[in-house]
């Protein structure tokens, strides 16, 4: 992987755990998800128009189809995430969806993308998504339905990483406007739930109004960098590395959450610094 998609990445993945910290501290399910996407959709148009006067990107039919599909991907994406952490943990919900979307992603991008990592950056990816799936392990019956949210998370986020590398790759569309049209989709597809519970808005908005100006902040551009390093570089390398937001997600689930285990915590992420730098390196 290049170096400055390697940064990249590592940089998103800060990001990303912490927004999703402040997903796991709020309540509200898709109204929550709505609110904090109308809240992107403003913060980040300036960032829009500065990138498009820089850089234009090809904004024709094409263009627009892949953010549709990239806008309905994404609402499952942030619907299914939302509900596992209602049903489950950080440290359960957040490395099983995220150990499986890049799995999928890495294997669908060889079969159909032909891409073609070498030995050593597919030893690296096992490990990363091996580390993953062991920081998941928990016992009892109570952990399936977080579980099963957070594989079809997963899914979804394989879903929109393959979708998403040819807006951002082969038709060269900037980023941070794919981003944007994008979620205005998201926003679009769940204003007709908001509406139905609109009475929920303002408790909501009372109680989390900080989780949902961090994560509008926070999310876009944790994938906004994703998406740059997608442009940089093959799926097979960037799905996995982004798996090193575990580390900081175990870190804040141990620290902040106080979820404990963090001998195994920790063995896991050490073990995903091995795979980033074998997956760097191949």
């Amino acid at each position: 992987m290049p170096t400055a998609a390697l940064v990249l990445v590592v940089t998103a993945a800060f990001a990303h755990a912490a927004w999703n910290l402040l997903a796991k501290t709020a309540t509200g399910g898709a109204v929550f998800v709505w609110l904090w996407g109308l809240l992107a959709t403003a913060f980040w148009l300036p960032a829009v128009v500065v990138a498009e006067r820089v850089d234009p990107s090809p904004l024709d039919l094409t263009a627009f189809g892949l953010m549709a599909g990239s806008g309905v991907l994404h609402a499952l994406y942030f619907v299914l995430l939302q509900r596992g952490y209602r049903e489950g943990d950080l440290s359960l919900v957040y490395p099983l969806a995220r150990g499986t979307g890049p799995l999928l992603a890495t294997l669908a991008a060889i079969a159909f993308l032909g891409e073609r990592p070498s030995a050593l950056g597919l030893a690296g990816a096992a490990i990363i998504v091996g580390a993953v799936l062991s920081l998941a392990r928990r016992p009892g019956r109570g952990a399936r339905p977080a579980a099963v949210f957070a594989l079809l998370t997963g899914v979804a986020i394989a879903g929109y990483t393959l979708w998403d590398k040819q807006a951002v790759g082969p038709h060269g569309v900037s980023p941070v406007t794919f981003w944007w049209g994008t979620n205005a989709v998201n926003v679009a597809l769940l204003t007709p739930w908001a509406v139905r519970r609109r009475a929920d808005l303002a408790p909501v908005w009372s109680a989390h109004r900080r989780q949902a100006v961090g994560v509008a902040v926070l999310s876009p551009l944790a994938y906004i960098l994703v998406l740059f390093a997608l442009a940089r570089a093959p799926v097979s390398a960037v799905a996995p590395a982004r798996e090193l937001s575990i580390l900081v997600a175990a870190a804040l689930g141990a620290a902040v959450l106080a979820e404990g285990d963090t001998r195994r915590r920790l063995l896991a992420a050490g073990a995903i610094v091995v795979g980033v730098v074998a997956l760097a390196l191949g």
